[in-house]
């Protein structure tokens, strides 16, 4: 079962600028080209890599932390990271905040994201989901064991995976409770396994309202594309990294999701760290 959080606030109203389609035609451009010229190349690679290195994509990748850069830079947007990202094979959980929190996060992690299975059926984007090593996974207490299964393969392979706890994006300026289904998958993998909290904060541009960046609730993507695609100017984002967590150090899937949680919560600004 899969929620969406709503607000009892309205999404901001951003005025076009002069131009604006022009900046979304330069940026949308080129950020076509730079995710078309990532297909070609991780399309190439990928079969070669596979018959080489089976699961593991030492090839492909890079392909996908450049590409997703190289969005973010053409955005504009202004990526700092606090901490050290983890290395080797894992989890990592974040709060979710908008669309862009997937370029942010693969653009300095190698990461491969944990997706609810519908994804995998959207045009477009279903495709490049699945071609970067997206985990489809359905959400329910019955696919446990599978998801147990298809994630110690993914950990198996190296891989670190990412997933967002709170089950729904929100307006950035708060975190939800965390969900902790997938927690008990990560505990069912034995000894080792460790999982990185991570915290995003978006700063909207100069002049705009605070929750620019959030994309939640019934808000169509086109328009929210547009909305970031045209400003004139853009924030910056920051994703702090938390310390890693071994999962057997928690009695159970609750707990440690628990910890997750407040690591993630007390990064956040004062005014935020107690919304949910």
């Amino acid at each position: 079962m899969s929620i969406t959080w709503r607000s009892d606030a309205p999404p901001p109203v951003v005025a076009r600028t002069r131009g604006h389609w022009a900046r979304i035609l330069w940026r949308g451009g080129r950020i076509a080209l730079v995710i078309g010229a990532g297909v070609v190349a991780t399309l190439l690679l990928r079969g070669p890599e596979r018959a080489i290195h089976g699961a593991g994509r030492p090839w492909t990748q890079p392909v996908t932390v450049f590409v997703m850069g190289r969005i973010v830079a053409i955005l504009g947007l202004t990526l700092e990271v606090e901490g050290t990202p983890m290395a080797g094979p894992g989890a990592v959980v974040s709060n979710h905040v908008s669309w862009l929190d997937i370029f942010v996060l693969n653009a300095r992690k190698r990461v491969y994201f944990v997706s609810k299975a519908e994804v995998a059926g959207w045009p477009g984007i279903g495709f490049l989901a699945r071609l970067i090593g997206t985990v489809f996974i359905r959400r329910e207490a019955r696919e446990a064991r599978a998801q147990t299964e298809a994630l110690a393969a993914r950990l198996a392979a190296g891989h670190r995976l990412l997933f967002f706890p709170e089950g729904s994006s929100t307006d950035g300026l708060r975190v939800l409770p965390f969900r902790s289904t997938l927690f008990e998958a990560l505990r069912g993998l034995g000894a080792g396994v460790m999982v990185q909290p991570v915290t995003l904060i978006y700063e909207a541009p100069e002049g705009a309202d605070a929750r620019f960046y959030g994309w939640w609730g019934d808000m169509a993507l086109g328009p929210h594309l547009a909305q970031v695609l045209g400003a004139p100017r853009q924030g910056r984002v920051r994703m702090i990294c938390h310390a890693p967590l071994a999962v057997t150090d928690f009695p159970d899937r609750k707990t440690l999701a628990a910890a997750c949680e407040r690591a993630v919560r007390a990064a956040m600004p004062p005014e935020a760290a107690g919304r949910a």
